[in-house]
């Protein structure tokens, strides 16, 4: 196959959810077709990342788009520049003039065989007629996130802000799944709140995996005093939001008990409300050089998000390396775990410190759990999930547009 592949931002350093999902898909699909990545971002240009997106990934593409840097002064005026455009912020922010004529003639042209919207951010820069059959690949029901964040937010300035998106990414996502020929989800609670936007549009799920190269079985815990590890962008409103209710619903009765345990924050570009967290028994670590050795040491590993959408690929990578965990059920939402037996899921914060002290007080309990971890995420390494996520290009390219001409391929959204 001839892939054209789309997405907004940087793809390196592969630091986030999405971009782990994206770069090894991605790098697998490269070994068996003709893949051309189109990577197009922002902020100051940088030749040192163009040069290395195209040694890992030698059919990519780059185009700077020279937006805004990413103070939070700068984006406030871009937000209120874009605040009238019925798309968005998230989508409209990654619309570029440039990015859209491009594709747009790359599709008119017929280079390839099959295109993939990468992440709904990117999706406005397609062309409203898809001749080209093209997949929208959906990582999380975004606008399922912006409920969240607007329902759980206390800053009321904030609050507005995120209800206001939240009506927007509604409205936008429910035309965008008509847009596109195929749908991926990564999970099926995500594939049945899209066809709740809308019914008739066509949703594949390919789950998420784990590189089960890198994220080796590590021999069981024995650190002293014990370790508590949360993995993820710092930045990124649902987990600032996750480590902020643990340390202060959660961490005091662990730390009650084992007034030596340590509970490490592990993470790149830490919010200032993650930073002011730090204590003597909590540690911010901000960007590592590799979150497995952080992992490897941990006694549990913890999820307790209470907003969000996709799925955690920081579960399976602690499960790979096996670790006992305990997430909030939207923390492992979509995954193909059961309570009880590779985790355990705990809503409740006087629930989820019970779990975490169980795991602590009986090494033996905690390695059954550390067992059924290796076990169920030995299923979901990369080369076998890519090979879903071919089959669903490929029936895209057999099939065209036809599947979808009855509910029409045109969404009409402005930038």
């Amino acid at each position: 196959m001839r892939i054209l592949w789309v997405k907004a931002g940087k793809l390196l350093p592969v630091d986030t959810g999405g971009k782990i999902r994206s770069y090894n898909i991605l790098r697998l699909l490269a070994q068996d077709h003709q893949v051309t990545f189109l990577s197009y971002y922002g902020g100051r240009r940088d030749a040192e990342y163009e040069a290395a997106i195209r040694k890992e990934l030698p059919g990519t593409e780059t185009i700077y788009t020279a937006a805004p840097d990413s103070t939070s002064f700068e984006q406030g005026l871009d937000y209120l520049r874009r605040f009238v455009a019925s798309a968005p912020y998230a989508v409209s922010k990654f619309t570029h003039p440039e990015v859209r004529k491009t594709i747009a003639a790359w599709l008119a042209e017929g280079r390839f065989d099959v295109a993939v919207c990468d992440f709904l951010s990117a999706s406005l820069n397609f062309p409203g007629q898809l001749k080209t059959p093209t997949v929208l690949f959906q990582h999380n029901v975004e606008s399922s996130l912006w409920q969240r964040m607007a329902k759980t937010e206390s800053n009321l300035i904030k609050k507005l802000s995120f209800s206001i998106e939240s009506a927007k990414m509604t409205r936008y996502e429910r035309a965008a799944l008509r847009k596109f020929q195929r749908v991926i989800a990564v999970s099926d609670h995500d594939r049945q709140q899209m066809l709740a936007l809308d019914p008739s549009c066509n949703i594949t799920v390919v789950p998420t995996g784990v590189d089960v190269h890198k994220f080796t079985v590590a021999p069981a815990s024995t650190a002293n005093p014990p370790r508590i590890v949360f993995t993820g962008s710092m930045d990124w409103e649902p987990n600032t939001d996750a480590v902020d209710y643990f340390c202060h619903q959660i961490w005091p009765r662990i730390h009650a008990e084992f007034p030596n345990a340590i509970f490490q924050i592990v993470g790149r570009n830490p919010h200032s409300s993650v930073r002011r967290l730090a204590s003597e028994s909590v540690e911010i670590t901000g960007t590592v050089p590799s979150v497995a050795d952080y992992l490897r040491d941990a006694s549990v590993v913890v999820v307790p998000l209470r907003i969000g959408g996709g799925t955690r690929l920081k579960i399976f990578e602690a499960m790979a390396m096996g670790k006992a965990l305990v997430s909030t059920s939207i923390g492992a939402e979509g995954l193909a775990v059961h309570s009880g037996r590779d985790l355990i899921l705990a809503d409740e914060a006087s629930e989820f410190a019970d779990s975490i002290l169980m795991l602590l007080r009986d090494s033996d309990v905690r390695r059954k759990y550390e067992l059924a971890a290796v076990q169920l995420a030995s299923q979901f390494d990369w080369s076998r999930i890519v090979q879903q996520f071919a089959e669903v290009l490929n029936a895209a390219m057999i099939t065209g547009g036809v599947e979808r001409q009855t509910a029409g391929n045109t969404v009409s959204v402005s930038p």
